[in-house]
């Protein structure tokens, strides 16, 4: 009995093991059906159907589940629900390292990278030890930054911990260097990696363009393809014809295009890749060729068509840019994009058609990339280059949206009229909206207080920025101050500063003190700042004609013929001056000394007429130093007449232009004798003149400049 009562028992005792032991698998399959599914939800960005899983998962009892957690938040991450994500996050009794990273991913991909850093070292004070993809996605986080610095740091640990030979990581850090400006380390990096694929060699030729390093990305292509057989991918081909169009290498271009259509690979049929091809040959000046592969595109879209219409616009075809511009707005298939309009606004903000930047702004109403703020940022940029402040600020103050952009336009277009006070209020608004200033907003807001002379609001600025822990001054913020304590003819603090400053001094800096000498008529310090440029860049012809016109104004003749004789043996010539002034919807260029156009006669005449009632009324007379040396009296006066500003005022005025102001735009700085005429013109005729230099703007008006006379 007992043996039998064993055997029953033991029956019993097996079929109830067998019993929890399909009941485990049962859980385990449903452990796994579920996960797969978060999976799908995650790969799909199927929100809804994820949360219905959640509940599943709890209603199941695997709420505390590790692997499902980690699902759940990479599903809720990938959703763009970061909130859950970290709700669960927190929840989880135990975690891993997919569990934080996981969670860094969904924060970059929602844009918070500053949140995946702070992770990232909480992670660590909890003795995690990070991966891989833990590694690539913090480096991610420091590129979106533009932290270096930071990311240095974590390449040290990768390094430390051997995750640096890791190909993710490696291309991470390659990425990462290169969109933080430090091309040098990228390099050192790609060129240490044991194994590449096409990401690094498509980031490492990426970062070469952004650096302006066109060559050198051409050189690397070249390797890729003959080195290591790789094959390139649409990304790789964009790249390397935005490296030949910033490069002007037309050549190493066309020899691409030819190897893309002996190897059939379908261009026509990518928008990017023809889009970058088109563009390639529009910035070499190649357009005859660009129309042609345009017009072999399969299905054209904004992307080929805005490489067209802006490489017209470049060339300064404003008909046929505005013609093709024309059928994209009557075209079904095709919608103006972001780019296409910021670059439109763009070339009339350049050329100051204040017209046709007006009626641009009217379509931008109408179609729905309009309303971008990169588009809204663009016209504002357009009104303050047309020297139109007041609608500026009107599309400024009504933006939905503004981003550091948005403020730097505005603080700089301040800072252009000479509104120094109206750009540092400006600047002190932003910091109270939360919006951090760059570097290119400090260094709008130095050049705003070099336009306007505040000397000590400048260097409050400049200490700002030297202690603003994200930013480190450039060589160009440096310049700034050189400029403010120069036109305050503290040449010799303006001297120190480049002297004693952490970094390089490059010609430019140089030739901002050389220009503060000039106005402040420092013969000796000139002297040696200009040998020193000579030195340093003697094939610019900008250096000669600096230093031989601070001669000119010392009356230093000798000297300033040496000058120009050293500048004219090497067959160096200065830019031509040039202005244009628009008048019924047409541009209409004068170059100095210019006596092509057809009224240039009666040009003549209204500007004699003028400057005899200046001499009569305010006992105006020439600028004579202004004039070249080695010609008669008469000539001189002449010569200062055919100055390209003062040619397109007589146009104005011959044309009898209606309505105030009258606005000239030049590609050089205005010189003294034309900047004393217009200042008398606006006082006798009771117009407001408006023009715009190559450095800032200068309103005439009552005989007065807003300049102060201080450019």
């Amino acid at each position: 009995m007992f043996l039998q009562f064993c055997n029953i028992g033991a029956t019993i005792f097996s079929s109830s093991l067998i019993f929890k032991a399909m009941r485990t698998m049962n859980r385990l399959s449903e452990r796994q059906r579920l996960a797969e599914l978060l999976r799908s939800c995650s790969k799909n960005v199927l929100l809804n159907q994820g949360v219905q899983l959640h509940g599943a998962v709890v209603k199941e009892g695997l709420g505390s589940d590790l692997m499902l957690s980690n699902d759940l938040i990479d599903m809720y991450g990938k959703c763009g629900r970061v909130y859950s994500a970290y709700k669960v996050f927190d929840r989880m009794p135990e975690r891993n390292v997919v569990s934080w990273t996981a969670l860094m991913c969904g924060l970059i991909q929602k844009g918070d990278a500053n949140e995946s850093l702070f992770l990232f070292s909480q992670m660590g004070l909890s003795g995690l030890k990070p991966n891989d993809y833990t590694f690539s996605t913090n480096l991610k986080a420091c590129s979106m930054l533009n932290l270096p610095d930071i990311g240095m740091q974590i390449h040290n640990i990768c390094v430390k911990t051997g995750f640096d030979m890791e190909i993710v990581v490696g291309n991470s850090i390659v990425d990462m260097y290169s969109k933080c400006g430090r091309i040098k380390e990228a390099a050192q990096m790609f060129d240490i990696m044991p194994v590449r694929n096409g990401i690094s060699w498509n980031s490492m030729i990426a970062g070469y363009v952004t650096a302006g390093f066109g060559k050198k990305a051409v050189v690397l292509f070249k390797k890729m393809i003959e080195d290591d057989e790789q094959v390139p991918d649409e990304f790789t081909l964009t790249s390397i014809f935005k490296a030949c169009s910033v490069s002007g290498a037309i050549k190493e271009g066309t020899q691409i295009h030819a190897f893309l259509t002996i190897n059939g690979f379908p261009y026509l049929s990518k928008p990017k890749v023809a889009g970058a091809l088109i563009d390639q040959y529009a910035k070499c000046g190649k357009l005859c060729e660009a129309e042609r592969v345009f017009d072999q595109v399969e299905s054209k879209n904004v992307i080929s068509s805005s490489a067209l219409i802006l490489g017209y616009a470049q060339e300064g075809n404003i008909a046929k840019a505005m013609e093709l511009f024309r059928q994209i707005r009557e075209s079904d298939n095709i919608e103006a994009d972001v780019f296409l309009l910021s670059g439109m606004i763009g070339f009339f903000a350049d050329f100051a058609l204040v017209e046709q930047g007006k009626q641009m702004q009217a379509y931008t109403i109408k179609v729905p990339s309009g309303s971008d703020t990169s588009v809204c940022n663009s016209i504002v940029d357009m009104y303050m280059k047309c020297g139109v402040v007041d609608e500026a600020e009107k599309v400024f103050a009504e933006m939905s949206t503004r981003d550091v952009i948005s403020w730097t336009v505005m603080i700089t277009g301040y800072g252009k009229h000479g509104l120094g006070k109206e750009a540092i209020c400006l600047f002190n608004k932003m910091k109270l909206d939360k919006i951090e200033p760059d570097y290119v907003t400090y260094l709008a807001i130095l050049l705003a207080c070099s336009h306007s002379g505040l000397v000590e609001q400048g260097q409050e600025y400049f200490s700002r920025l030297c202690n603003d822990t994200r930013i480190k001054a450039k060589v160009e913020h440096y310049a700034c101050m050189v400029d403010i304590l120069g036109r305050a003819g503290r040449l010799k603090e303006a001297k120190d500063v480049i002297e004693t400053m952490p970094l390089k001094p490059n010609t430019g800096i140089w030739q901002t003190l050389l220009s503060g000498c000039r106005v402040k008529g420092e013969l000796e310090l000139g002297r040696e700042i200009g040998e020193k440029l000579l030195k340093l860049d003697g094939n610019n012809p900008v250096n000669y004609v600096m230093l031989s016109n601070i001669y000119a104004d010392a009356g230093k003749w000798e000297e300033y013929e040496q000058v120009r004789k050293r500048m004219k043996s090497k067959g160096l010539k200065k830019e031509a001056g040039r202005s244009w002034i628009e008048i019924d919807k047409q541009m209409h260029f004068f170059f100095g000394g210019d006596e092509t156009h057809p009224l240039i006669k009666e040009i003549h005449q209204v500007l004699k007429e003028m400057e005899k009632r200046i001499k009569q009324e305010m006992g105006y007379d020439y600028g004579i130093k202004y004039a070249l040396r080695d010609v008669e009296e008469e000539s001189k006066q002449d010569n200062l007449r055919f100055h390209s500003e003062k040619l397109a005022i007589g146009f104005a005025l011959l044309s009898e232009l209606k309505g105030n102001p009258i606005r000239v735009y030049k590609n050089l700085r205005v010189c003294g004798d034309c900047h004393q005429f217009i200042k008398a013109l606006s006082k006798i005729l009771s117009l407001v003149f408006i023009v715009r230099d190559a450095n800032r703007f200068h309103t005439f008006h009552h005989g007065l400049c807003s300049c102060r006379d201080y450019w």
